[in-house]
């Protein structure tokens, strides 16, 4: 029996790493907003955007399984070079606002379990907000070691184990709180918006957009390779381990819109966690519920942070790759990147160190810019495969798009379009 355990866990491994990076503070936020404003009856819209996230990262699988090269590689070698060079401004970008936002959140959740700073002060920086510098720069410090002294197993590990935790404590958290579920039934399988103004349909597109990651999609590529996954035969098996990823993904978002439904939280960003964990402790499941929510709020931060500074890294990397290979033809642009090489360590201490800065400035601030750069990265992402999935001189005829996965990639571009001006909408002109 042990042995077929194994084999599943090594299926599925990939795309439970593609879960547990991308459900972080954006996904609490979002979900706990939305199910307060509209309730129960949005919960189809976490189906739709878990449901277009697979269809954009099985793309990028498939072309990188029957070409060889990453998407990045791809993008790089047949869009031009306009295309490398926004990609960098975007990757950096991205990563300051992330790591910022990251450090800030699992820094706030830490200091709700475990308020040792409270009454103390350095500076203009007291109680919560010091307690969030401080245990905000230790996660991230505990991150790059695990990284760099754990290695990918070790890192597969963590996260299994973060994932387990997060979505157990979640998903209780919300069948506890749940006193109607033919609702919650009907919000799953029935399209409808409740509130038909600007604002519902702001929070409902922002919804979809927020569930699951953004870049960090680009990180399932790497990850196959570090299981060994590096031909066509293996999409299947990427099929798989992607549906129970984002199966795992859409539970985390349906149980904090049915949390955000019955618990009213004034919080903003991270905080809100904190403000859920408070009411819940004081209206509905006692301070066993509070620790319960808690630490699974936090095995989802977490799990963010370590994700995003393990896999990031391998973005960079390649890029760096795919520069060096233009200039000197005797370097292979498809060579897998080696975590132990200089490009991928120096991201991997700029990501962890650079972003601190954003522990010192309000997290909400942080936030928008982080939500906004995140949004907008989905778009770009369905117009390159649409691309590079679509032409049979850049990608085998047998593994091009078909005619229901072009159609679904459209929407997805207007969809995700959608999500931009809607999470603008919200963050700067509500």
């Amino acid at each position: 029996m042990p042995k077929p355990r194994r084999h599943i866990l090594t299926i599925i491994a990939p795309g439970i790493l593609v879960a547990a990076t991308g459900v972080g503070a954006g996904d609490l936020a979002t979900g706990a907003f939305t199910g307060a404003k509209l309730g129960v009856a949005i919960l189809w819209v976490v189906l739709l955007g878990a449901f277009l996230k697979f269809v954009l990262t099985e793309g990028l699988a498939r072309y990188q399984l029957a070409t060889g090269q990453t998407l990045l590689d791809g993008a790089i070698q047949h869009l031009g070079p306009v295309v490398r060079f926004i990609f960098l401004i975007y990757l950096l970008t991205w990563s300051v606002f992330v790591g910022a936002a990251l450090m800030s959140a699992t820094g706030v959740a830490a200091h709700a379990m475990f308020p040792v700073f409270n009454g103390r002060a350095l500076g203009p920086y007291q109680d919560a907000d010091l307690a969030k510098i401080i245990f905000g720069a230790a996660h991230s410090a505990v991150g790059v070691a695990l990284v760099l002294l754990g290695g990918f197993k070790l890192f597969e590990k963590i996260m299994s184990v973060c994932i387990a935790v997060m979505f157990i404590t979640v998903i209780v958290t919300a069948a506890m709180l749940t006193n109607d579920w033919p609702a919650v039934a009907t919000g799953l399988v029935v399209p409808r918006i409740p509130d038909l103004t600007i604002k519902s349909l702001s929070w409902t597109v922002a919804l979809m957009g927020g569930v699951g990651g953004t870049l960090t999609v680009l990180c399932y590529g790497y990850w196959i390779r570090e299981k060994s996954r590096t031909t066509p035969a293996d999409l299947n098996t990427c099929r798989i381990d992607l549906a129970v990823g984002y199966v795992f993904t859409a539970l985390f978002g349906v149980a904090m819109v049915i949390i955000g439904s019955r618990v009213t939280a004034a919080g903003k960003g991270a905080n809100l966690v904190v403000d859920l964990a408070d009411q819940l402790q004081t209206t509905s499941l006692g301070k066993t519920g509070r620790w319960v929510f808690l630490i699974g709020a936090w095995g989802a931060l977490f799990s963010s942070l370590l994700g995003v500074w393990q896999s990031v890294p391998y973005v960079f990397a390649d890029f760096i790759n795919q520069f060096r290979a233009r200039r000197d033809p005797a370097s292979d642009a498809a060579a897998p990147v080696d975590p132990r090489n200089r490009a991928y360590r120096a991201y991997l201490f700029a990501i962890a160190i650079v972003p601190m800065i954003g522990l010192f400035i309000s997290f909400k601030d942080v936030q928008k810019y982080y939500a906004v750069f995140g949004a907008c990265f989905m778009p770009m992402l369905a117009v390159a495969l649409l691309l590079l999935n679509g032409r049979a001189k850049w990608i085998d005829p047998r593994y091009r798009n078909r005619p229901l996965t072009i159609a679904v990639l459209a929407l997805t571009i207007l969809l995700f379009i959608a999500a931009v001006a809607a999470t603008i909408q919200l963050k700067f002109l509500a």
